[in-house]
């Protein structure tokens, strides 16, 4: 939008070509989604807890998580509202891959805030049934699978890059639609389960959705794509506008989320996010990067898979808790050294994915 405006203000003033640069304007995403987050975050908190709006606790799971009853949940609608603010002021809006994630976000957000209304509002234990839940994640992943199939300008935006070696692609066809689908529905589950300690899951996210930014950068850019031999994706550098929207809107709610945490994202905001990571992913054709750097969110999926397979087929668990972060409480590590430590684990991972740029 704004954008727009700055176009249009170059006829009277060279200076306002400034803002034809993604990095100004991504800087810039990531001050107005830090600045409305930060003002609107108490306001935000202060209604929810007028209106009652408070977190339930499991009784079997971690003591210390007792006293998080009641805590204002659905704070994740903070985070959506900055970052659509924020895209929409700073973004070129006649770019498709712009509107295909930001509605990517918003309609998996829809998604979860249908299921925390039911669980919060109405006093439904079950929230959204699964199957409906499900089925509604499986038709906007396959909306965008199709939209971006069908779209894609070049055939090595369908193909699957392998990282860390020059020559290894595999190209998918048909079944570009269906890896698409798999991984936008599967990372937005996965950071849904990764979301249950204060400030667990939003670093994580903020790590991964930067480093994303990068990848959507460099591979918008003809020059930079060519030299570090990754995928040239017209129109894919945008991108960082809504990746540093993503991570000021996210350290913003991590004002708020840190521990002990005055505010839950709720699935409003953890099935959101986990959406729209898979997508970006997926436009830059990093899925497999997005699979290393995002390992805490793999982990903690796959322990609960772990957990359910094994106590269906042995009647045993595995852990003492899944997913695995509450293992490691039930261990006797306290809250902020689970979220410290796995904060620095993705600090690792993610460090891992950026060298796939140069280690090929």
């Amino acid at each position: 939008m704004l954008l727009l405006l700055a176009q249009y203000l170059q006829q009277f003033h060279t200076g306002f070509s400034v803002f034809q640069y993604l990095t100004l304007r991504g800087i810039l995403g990531v001050l107005t989604a830090l600045g409305i987050a930060l003002f609107m975050g108490p306001q935000m908190i202060r209604a929810l807890v007028f209106r009652q709006i408070g977190q339930s606790v499991r009784n079997d799971g971690p003591q210390s998580h007792l006293s998080k009853a009641g805590t204002p949940t659905m704070g994740g609608a903070l985070i959506l509202i900055a970052i659509a603010v924020s895209t929409l002021l700073w973004a070129d809006l006649t770019n498709l891959y712009v509107w295909v994630v930001l509605g990517v976000t918003l309609s998996f957000g829809a998604i979860g805030w249908v299921d925390d209304y039911r669980k919060v509002i109405e006093k439904n234990s079950r929230g959204l049934p699964s199957r409906w839940k499900y089925f509604w994640q499986s038709v906007f992943g396959l909306t965008v699978a199709v939209i971006l199939y069908f779209t894609a300008q070049t055939p090595i935006e369908t193909t699957l890059i392998v990282p860390f070696f020059k020559d290894v692609t595999i190209q998918l066809g048909l079944f570009y639609i269906v890896l698409t689908y798999f991984v936008i529905v599967g990372s937005s589950n996965a950071v849904n389960l990764t979301d249950g300690l204060d400030g667990l899951a939003i670093m994580p996210t903020v790590m991964v959705g930067g480093a994303l930014g990068i990848f959507a950068y460099l591979s918008g850019n003809v020059r930079f794509a060519d030299y570090l031999l990754i995928p040239y994706v017209l129109g894919s550098g945008e991108l960082i506008i809504f990746c540093g929207a993503l991570l000021g809107a996210g350290l913003g709610f991590l004002w708020f989320n840190t521990y002990p945490a005055q505010v839950f994202m709720g699935d409003v905001g953890a099935l959101a996010l986990g959406a729209a990571l898979g997508t970006i992913a997926v436009i830059v054709r990093q899925e497999i990067v997005l699979f290393i750097m995002g390992g805490i969110f793999v982990v903690e999926t796959l322990s609960v898979i772990v957990q359910v397979a094994s106590f269906k087929l042995t009647g045993r668990r595995v852990f003492r808790m899944a997913p695995i972060h509450h293992h490691f409480e039930l261990k006797g590590w306290p809250e902020p050294r689970v979220i410290v430590r796995f904060w620095i684990i993705t600090v690792v991972l993610v460090l891992i994915g950026l060298a796939t740029l140069k280690l090929r």
